[in-house]
């Protein structure tokens, strides 16, 4: 190991402010761990669009107080630049390990730079404080949570005064500042200063929510609930409780929060098997509910699951379903705005507002980018995130979609159908566009840029028997998108087949290659959604497998 290392740990121990964190390193430093202290001090935890998210541990490639604190010290400085006038910073948190520390660190080094500090009163979902922010009329809003990432990271996320999360120039502008700071005693902390906010906010929250319900439309929709072990529970069955709607059912086991997430291997309702419990509650109840509605852990997301017709057990609707359902209610509704999604969703969303009449745009990965969209109206990416309400919070909000979906299942259950005869009409209105993901999750991130370089430097002419026609290397930007790290194709129809696209990017908040896939088929008439559906899932299955082989993964 490298002397200038251990010199560093030493450093760090000396001024690290939490008591785990230091015991932590002294032992590492007393067994010479040499391998895993190098790990953590071979570079820094990079502040970038995501804010900060990592494993939790001492050092500067891990999530800790000393990490936070000049994380709050660098974004305290730059805010001071643009000319806030110190105004209000407000600070939310979930219920992770390390969450509350981390929240409270950052209050007292905003309100030791002179700006004034607000805490949210408790752990509380993600939207309560983008909603926060506009509705305090706060400079800057800092949410401390990992998401929906593994139990052992948490995270750091930043917004500035209109609500949106940071875009380029921000983020480097903020890492500079990061950078810039030396020890930690130099950081002014005083005990105290800040204030600790009380339920208004989150009553303000939930009154807004309401907003997005049609007055005196159907609330018969009978709900199974999961929380994911997260933050959401409070938050919406209160909000449900508001609108009217019958109480969910919530499952049991997974309604506290609980950092250790002891019931799913991932907290993410998109990981395989983290739905089970409740599909099994769905399963236990007398009278089978309508729909299970599930959200992250910090609640920002929105999972949704209709039951089968020929089966009778449950299925998980994709993203981009949901998304087509709320864009299709919302139309009803006689929306006004712009719709918007991401490069790497469905463009069935396009043909919805196309036969609208209202205005479309398309975006990179992230609510950072959708959120600052002209005259939006609704925005969502495939990866369960929505936004119904612009206005009152600027970013995916899990509960003001469970509310939307579940006005939509109660208005169609009057009607004697349900969710999945919508996405029927959707699909032969429009044709089927099914969509599906090749994700790879990777201990060595070198293999994502391998396989990455070698589809640059051996681009597929061909995947599925489809022919490639387009092939774009989103680094080197477009006309309409900034630069990003990613290769979109675009292939030729085939017989059924109207069309074909595949998007392939590292993913920006988990050590993940994402293969983003989807395939539009006609459907002549309701007798042909069988076949269109086979033919898709085919043509979905052969671009996953060659898609893997040109990617060497």
């Amino acid at each position: 190991m490298e002397p200038d290392l251990l010199t560093q740990a030493r450093t760090w121990l000396a001024e690290d402010p939490d008591p785990d964190t230091r015991a932590e390193l002294s032992e590492l430093l007393r067994t010479e761990a040499l391998d895993e202290i190098a790990d953590r001090f071979s570079g820094t935890l990079q502040f970038g669009t995501a804010g900060l998210r990592g494993e939790l541990g001492a050092g500067p490639m891990r999530m800790n107080r000393a990490v936070v604190i000049r994380a709050a010290a660098g974004l305290a400085a730059y805010l001071a630049q643009q000319d806030t006038a110190r105004g209000l910073v407000v600070i939310g948190y979930d219920a992770r390990y390390k969450s509350a520390d981390f929240a409270r660190d950052t209050a007292a080094v905003m309100t030791g730079a002179g700006f004034r500090a607000a805490l949210l009163p408790r752990p509380l979902p993600t939207p309560v404080l983008a909603f926060a922010i506009r509705h305090l009329g706060a400079v800057a809003g800092i949410e401390v949570t990992a998401s929906h990432n593994p139990p052992r990271d948490n995270g750091y996320k930043v917004y500035l005064g209109d609500g949106s999360q940071i875009v380029p120039p921000a983020d480097a502008g903020i890492a500079a500042e990061i950078a810039a700071i030396g020890s930690l005693d130099d950081v002014p902390r005083p005990d105290g200063g800040w204030e600790t906010l009380g339920d208004d906010v989150l009553e303000a929250y939930l009154a807004r929510t309401d907003a997005v319900l049609t007055p005196g439309s159907p609330r018969t929709a009978h709900v199974v609930y999961t929380p994911m072990h997260g933050v959401g529970r409070d938050t919406l069955t209160a909000a449900f409780a508001r609108a009217g709607f019958p109480a969910p059912t919530v499952v049991a086991v997974q309604a506290d929060p609980d950092p250790a997430f002891p019931t799913v291997a991932f907290p993410n309702p998109e990981e395989p098997g983290a739905m089970d419990l409740a599909f099994a509650t769905a399963r236990e109840l007398s009278a089978a509910p309508d729909i299970i509605i599930a959200n992250d852990p910090d609640a920002d997301r929105c999972a949704v699951a209709v039951p089968e017709e020929t089966s009778g057990d449950w299925r998980m609707l994709r993203g981009d379903e949901v998304g087509a359902l709320l864009a299709a209610h919302l139309v009803r509704k006689r929306a006004h705005g712009t719709f918007a999604t991401t490069i790497v969703s469905s463009s069935l969303l396009s043909r919805i507002a196309a036969a609208a009449e209202l205005p479309y745009a398309e975006t990179l990965t992230g609510f950072k980018w959708l959120a600052r969209v002209d005259g939006l109206r609704y925005a969502f990416e495939e990866a369960l995130g929505y936004c119904v309400d612009p206005a009152g919070v600027r970013d995916k909000d899990g509960i003001t979609a469970a509310l939307l979906i579940a006005e939509l299942t109660s208005e169609l259950k009057e009607q004697g159908r349900t969710l999945s005869d919508l996405l029927d009409d959707i699909a032969l209105t429009h044709g089927l566009h099914a969509t599906d993901q090749l994700s790879v999750r990777v201990e060595d991130l070198s293999l994502i840029a391998t396989a990455m370089k070698r589809l640059r430097d051996q681009p597929p002419t061909s995947l599925a028997g489809l022919t490639v026609t387009t092939t774009e290397d989103l680094s080197q930007g477009t006309a309409a998108l900034p630069p990003t790290d990613g290769l979109r194709y675009h292939l030729a129809g085939n017989g059924t087949i109207r069309s074909a696209r595949v998007i392939v990017r590292p993913s920006g908040t988990e050590p993940k290659l994402k293969c983003y896939l989807e395939v539009v088929v006609d459907v002549p008439g309701t007798d042909a959604l069988t076949t269109a559906r086979t033919t898709a899932e085919t043509a979905l299955a052969g671009l996953k497998t060659d898609l893997a082989t040109a990617a060497g993964i």
